[in-house]
């Protein structure tokens, strides 16, 4: 299953990194993907083997030092 999520606070590629590796850790993600926005929302998707609850994404990101604004279609 394929989710994916705007992140708002993410500028370089430690800001990647962290959150990579905090959605890493979620149990049954995959992989994850990040099509970083300065300045904007930046794109993460989640590749896992359910669907993922909000808060546990909501969690990891903001573990990471970042803000979920939502889920993108």
């Amino acid at each position: 299953m394929r989710s994916s999520y705007a992140v708002i606070g993410m500028t370089c590629g430690h800001c990647v990194s962290a959150v990579r590796s905090e959605l890493s850790t979620v149990p049954g993600v995959r992989a994850v993907d990040i099509d970083l926005v300065v300045g904007g929302a930046t794109t993460v998707t989640v590749t896992s083997d359910a669907a993922l609850e909000h808060d546990t994404v909501a969690g990891a990101i903001d573990e990471a030092g970042y803000e979920l604004a939502g889920q993108r279609s």
